[in-house]
């Protein structure tokens, strides 16, 4: 069942964007668009992880699967 669901791996990616900076923190340079290095890096981390979830569910066939009953439920 687990090999069906590789999309899920996707939900790793917020978890090791958050993990990689932490070793670069204790820096203020370099500055990336007047932001710290590690604010920038956090800011683009928030901003990528719905990106992850999003694709993660849209490629798991069991939401896919679940997204379709719901939608065929309601007509």
């Amino acid at each position: 069942m687990l090999k069906e669901r590789k999309s899920l791996w996707w939900l790793m990616g917020p978890v090791l964007l958050y993990l990689v900076a932490l070793p670069l923190y204790n820096r203020v340079e370099p500055v990336v668009l007047g932001l710290p290095f590690f604010m920038f890096w956090m800011l683009l981390a928030t901003l990528l992880t719905p990106a992850c979830i999003w694709l993660a569910a849209r490629k798991d066939p069991l939401w896919r699967a679940d997204r379709d009953i719901e939608r065929g439920g309601a007509e």
